[in-house]
Order: structure tokens, then sequence, then C-alpha cells
């Protein structure tokens, strides 16, 4: 049965500008190409197709096709992470950074977001807010590893994918629990940013859902025995 708009799959992916790997859900290709992070977990992503939770280009690519169908093809910018565009190019005072600037410093700026910095002429510091692929005509080789119907499984994929939180979720009688790490809050910007997303994608796209709730469970630690002394 071929992949449709709306269906849930299992894909996994590498991506690559100018023969460089930037992504890919492969550990050996991360091992392989020196982009291995330890703090990454490497394995099929889920997406709901159409929905542009992958690439633009990808997403399209992947419908019509049938599960453990696999191909590459290449990206274009306006179907990558766009053209670059001269007004996302701003200049600021070195003050305004908490830390000395350097040329390829990813930094941060309140209200605007992040960028690189690209150029220093005395006091001022050019940064670039254009994406650092803006421009590129990207090579992505994936395979279809298959349909997930199981809407709990569907749940987990949509939060792992705004997020990059790995959840236990379960769905019954129409209620769906979402076990959170202790402290998610405090400490992870992105889930906070992206939970009204998260949200509205369960109730828009899993089927049978009714209501939603986040459990951040605390485990009460267990009391340390003193040894005697002899």
């Amino acid at each position: 049965m071929p992949v449709k708009e709306g269906d849930f799959i299992k894909i996994s992916y590498t991506g690559r500008s100018f023969g460089m790997v930037f992504d890919t859900t492969s550990e050996a290709e991360a091992r392989e190409s020196g982009t291995f992070d330890e703090n990454k977990k490497y394995e099929p992503v889920i997406v709901c197709t159409g929905k542009q939770q992958i690439l633009l280009g990808l997403d399209e690519a992947v419908i019509g096709k049938e599960p453990g169908d696999e191909g590459t093809i290449e990206i274009p910018p306006e179907k990558a992470f766009g053209e670059r565009e001269q007004e996302l190019m701003r200049s600021y005072e070195k003050k305004v950074f908490k830390e000395k600037p350097a040329v390829g410093m990813r930094v941060n700026i309140p209200n605007t977001g992040e960028g690189t910095v690209v150029k220093m002429i005395g006091n001022r510091v050019l940064v670039d807010f254009n994406h650092p692929l803006a421009g590129q005509t990207l090579s992505y080789s994936f395979k279809i590893e298959g349909f997930v119907e199981d809407p709990a499984e569907q749940i987990k994929g949509l939060i792992s994918i705004f997020s990059g939180l790995d959840t236990s979720v379960t769905l019954e009688s129409g209620v769906a629990k979402i076990d959170l790490p202790a402290g998610v809050y405090s400490y992870s910007r992105r889930f906070v940013s992206s939970k009204p997303y998260i949200t509205v994608s369960v109730f828009d796209l899993v089927s049978g859902v009714e209501e939603i709730q986040y459990i951040e469970k605390y485990p009460k630690p267990e009391k340390k025995t003193e040894e005697k002394k002899e």
C-alpha cells in the first residue's frame, strides 16, 4: 500500500551537503563520517507525512512510495532550508554579547534568535541569522521502514520530532498519558516551546484521543543507611 498524506511512517535517512553528512538516523553513518554525537539517539524517526515534520523535499518524496522503498534525492534550497536572505545579516556592538565574540561562534540574541558570527570590524559584529544550510542544494538518501499504526507510538513520534524527548505513552479510553522526565520544564526549553504544537498535533493527527495528560514523575529517593562503625 503506497504512502499517502496523513500516514504515520518510520523512516531512516542521511542528509549530505557537498558530500558531507550533516544529519543522519544511522549510528554507523555518523561514526564513519565523524559526526557521531554520544548524546543523540540514532534510530529511524516517526513522522506524519504531508505535515512538513521533515524537510519539504523529503516529505514530498515519500508520498506514493511503499514500505521498504529507498532512494536518493536532491533537494533544492526552496524545499530545504530556504534561500539566503540579506536582511537576516545584522550588525551589533560587541557589548551586546555576554562572551567575547569570534568568527564562527553561534550566538543567541534576545528577541531575535540564534545566528553565526561571520565578521568583526572594529567594535561591530556581523551576525548571520540564516540557517547554516540556507541556499544549499542537499542530498538525502532514505528508506521507508514501514507504517506506524499504533496510536501510542504515533504520539511518541510526534513528541520526539518536535521536542527530542524519548517518552513513555499509553492510550486508554481516549486518554493519552505521557510520562515526562523529572524536571523537564526547567531544563528543556525545546519541550516547553513545542508543547503547544505537540498537543495540537496529537488531537489533529492521532485518532481516538480525547484527552492528554502530561505527567511529570518524581520518584521518592531512597534513604541511605549509615554503615555501623566497628
